[in-house]
C-alpha cells in the first residue's frame, strides 16, 4: 500500500476521476488518493486513433460486463465494455466530442438538479476544452482537453452534406456553437497532435509530479466504510491483500454508471430489503440506487458505393503501412483520424423540441479488411450510418448478484421494454432510407447492404432491430441527482460521500457522454472545494 489515509479518496480513474484528481490536488495543502482497479494506460494501440475499435476488445483494459438476457431482444445479451485502466473509458472509446443539447441540461434542472442547467454547465465545458477554433462564447481555448476536427474532405462528405441541405436538414460547421446539438456537421474528436487525448493524458499525467497526489493502480475497492452516518474511508483489495484507507474529508465515487451503484450497494446504501436478502446490512435505505439505468440503442443502415471513394482505399496494405509509419514518425495521416464523415442530429417526427436521433455517417462497412491487389480482395466500398436513439424511454437496473465484491453486477438494460423506443428506431430506418434515396447521395450509392431489400414491413424492421441493435455505450443515471444524490452530488443519508460520473445524470444526454462526464468532474471539484464557477 502507498497511502493509509488522504484528505480525499477518489474511486475510479476514469473521465471524471482524473479530472477530480487534477483539480483537487491543485491545492498543495490537500492530499488526494486516486484508486484505479485497472492498470497503466500504456497499451501500444491506445495512442492510435484509428485503432479504437480494437482497444475495446483487449480484455485487460475493460470490465467486459454483459447484460442479463434481454426480454425484448428475444433473450439476447448485450456487451457492456467499460474502461478498466487509467483514463477509464476515455482511454478506449471512439474519442467523439459531443455535449448534448442545451435543453438536456435545462431538463435536468427541471427534474431537480438545481445549478445544472445549460447556463451553469457551459462554463465548465469551456474550462475543460482546448478547441482548435480558439476561445469564444461557446468554446474554451486553453483547457486541458484538446478538441480537433476530423478531415472529412471527399465525395462521401460532399454528397451527405448536400443531400441534407436538399432535404431541409440544418447544416452547420460547429455542433457546439450557437446550434449546439442540431443539424449535420463535421465531427470533432479528442485527439492531440495525432494521439488520443484521454482524461489520463490530459488531466492526470500533468498532475502526477505533485507530491500531494497518490495514484494506486490494480486496487479493487470493495466497499466504502461508513461509521455513524459518515464515510470514513474505503476497503480495497490488491495483490498484497486487503487494506483500509482513511478519508479525512470525503470519499468520491467516480466508478461509472455500473460500478458506482455497485459500490454503494456493497457498502449498505440502497434498497434495504434487497440488501438484507444478500446478507448485507443496510445502513441507508435508498431504493433508487442502481435504478433508472439509461442507455442509447444503436441501429445501422448501409449501402454499397458506386465509386471507389470509401475508406476501403486506406485499408490497402501498403497505404495502411505507410500511414502507420507516418503516425509513429509524428506526421499527420489517416492513422491519426477516425473513419467518420459526418454527425447528424435529426428528428424522426414533427413537433419535437430536440433531435431524437443522432446519425453517425461512416465511409466504410462493417466487414472492412486489409487487402492488396492480386493477393487478397477488399470487402468493397460502402458507407454505413449508425443511428443512435438519443432519448430512450426504457429504463434498466444495476443490482448485485451476491455479497461478493468480485462478482460482476447484474445489469438489465431493458432495451425496447417501452414500445415507443422500438417505434422510433423503425421511423429512423425509414427516414434514413429516404435520405439515401435523395440526390446527390442516391447517385453515389447502390445496393442496400443493411437491413437489406427484404426488410420492408413494420414487423420486419422491428425484427431486424431486435436482432441487431447494440448499445452506444453511454450508460447513465443509476445514482441520479434527486433520488440518490443532491445537486451538490452528496449521497443522501451519508456525510462525506459523493458520486461524480455519468451515474448522477437525471436523464441520459442527447449525445456522447465522455465530454459531459469530464464537465461533471470539473463542476464537482468546485462543489467539493466551495469555489465559484469559472468567470466565463
Amino acid at each position: 500500500m502507498h497511502a493509509a489515509k488522504a484528505d480525499y479518496i477518489i474511486v475510479g480513474a476514469g473521465s471524471a476521476g482524473c479530472v477530480l484528481a487534477n483539480r483537487l490536488s491543485e491545492d498543495p495543502a490537500v492530499s488526494v488518493l486516486l484508486i484505479e482497479a485497472g492498470g497503466q494506460d500504456r497499451h501500444p494501440l491506445m495512442k492510435l486513433p484509428f485503432a479504437f475499435m480494437k482497444l475495446q476488445f483487449v480484455k485487460r483494459l475493460s470490465w467486459n460486463y454483459w447484460s442479463e438476457p434481454e426480454e425484448a431482444l428475444d433473450g439476447r445479451r448485450l456487451w457492456l465494455p467499460r474502461g478498466k485502466v487509467l483514463g477509464g473509458t476515455s482511454s478506449i472509446n471512439g474519442m467523439v466530442y459531443s455535449r448534448g443539447h442545451p435543453l438536456d441540461y435545462d431538463e435536468w434542472e427541471e427534474l431537480g438538479a438545481t445549478g445544472w442547467g445549460w447556463k451553469d454547465v457551459l462554463p465548465y465545458f469551456r474550462k475543460s476544452e482546448a478547441n482548435w477554433r480558439g476561445e469564444s462564447e461557446f468554446h474554451g481555448g486553453s483547457g486541458p482537453l484538446t478538441v480537433t476536427p476530423v478531415d472529412v474532405s471527399g465525395p462521401v462528405y460532399d454528397a451527405t452534406t448536400q443531400t441534407a441541405r436538399n432535404l431541409g436538414y440544418a447544416v452547420t460547421d460547429d455542433q457546439h456553437g450557437a446550434e449546439t446539438g442540431e443539424g449535420f456537421a463535421p465531427p470533432e474528436v479528442t485527439v492531440a497532435k495525432g494521439r488520443r487525448a484521454s482524461s489520463a493524458t490530459q488531466y492526470l499525467r500533468p498532475a502526477l509530479k505533485r507530491p500531494n497526489l497518490t495514484v494506486i493502480t490494480g486496487g479493487l475497492v470493495t466497499r466504502v466504510v461508513i461509521e455513524n452516518g459518515r464515510a470514513t474511508g474505503v476497503e480495497l483489495a490488491d495483490g498484497s491483500g486487503m487494506h483500509a484507507v482513511t478519508a479525512e474529508r470525503e470519499v468520491i465515487l467516480s466508478a461509472g454508471a455500473y460500478n458506482s451503484p455497485k459500490l454503494l450497494l456493497q457498502s449498505g446504501v440502497g434498497p434495504a430489503d434487497e440488501l438484507r436478502a444478500l446478507g448485507i446490512e443496510p445502513l441507508v435505505d435508498l431504493p433508487e440506487v442502481g435504478r433508472n439505468l439509461q442507455e442509447h440503442p444503436l441501429t445501422g443502415i448501409g449501402y454499397e458505393l458506386n465509386q471507389p471513394v470509401g475508406f476501403e482505399n486506406n485499408l490497402r496494405f501498403d497505404r495502411l503501412a505507410w500511414n502507420l509509419s507516418k503516425f509513429y514518425l509524428g506526421l499527420p495521416g489517416h492513422a491519426t483520424q477516425l473513419p467518420v464523415t459526418s454527425f447528424g442530429f435529426i428528428r424522426t417526427q414533427e413537433g419535437l423540441a430536440r433531435p431524437d436521433v443522432k446519425a453517425n455517417v461512416y465511409p466504410t462497412r462493417l466487414d472492412g479488411r486489409v487487402w492488396f491487389p492480386g493477393i487478397r480482395k477488399g470487402a468493397g466500398h460502402a458507407m454505413t450510418v449508425f443511428a443512435v436513439l438519443l432519448r430512450p424511454e426504457s429504463r434498466g437496473t444495476v443490482k448485485l448478484r451476491s455479497a461478493d465484491p468480485a462478482e460482476p453486477p447484474k445489469v438489465h438494460i431493458n432495451m425496447f421494454k417501452d414500445p415507443p423506443d422500438l417505434e422510433t428506431m423503425r421511423r429512423t430506418v425509414r427516414q434514413l432510407r429516404d435520405f439515401f434515396a435523395a440526390e446527390p447521395l442516391a447517385s453515389l450509392t447502390g445496393k442496400e447492404l443493411m437491413p437489406g431489400a427484404n426488410v420492408q414491413t413494420d414487423d420486419e424492421i422491428d425484427a431486424f432491430n431486435r436482432k441487431t441493435c447494440i448499445l452506444a455505450h453511454h450508460a447513465s443515471s443509476t445514482c441520479a441527482i434527486g433520488p440518490v444524490v443532491d445537486p451538490q452530488l452528496r449521497v443522501h443519508g451519508v456525510e462525506g460521500l459523493r458520486v461524480a460520473d455519468a451515474s448522477v445524470m437525471p436523464r441520459v444526454l442527447g449525445g456522447n457522454t465522455n465530454a459531459p462526464v469530464m464537465m461533471i468532474g470539473e463542476k464537482a471539484a468546485d462543489l467539493i472545494l466551495g469555489k465559484a464557477p469559472p468567470p466565463f
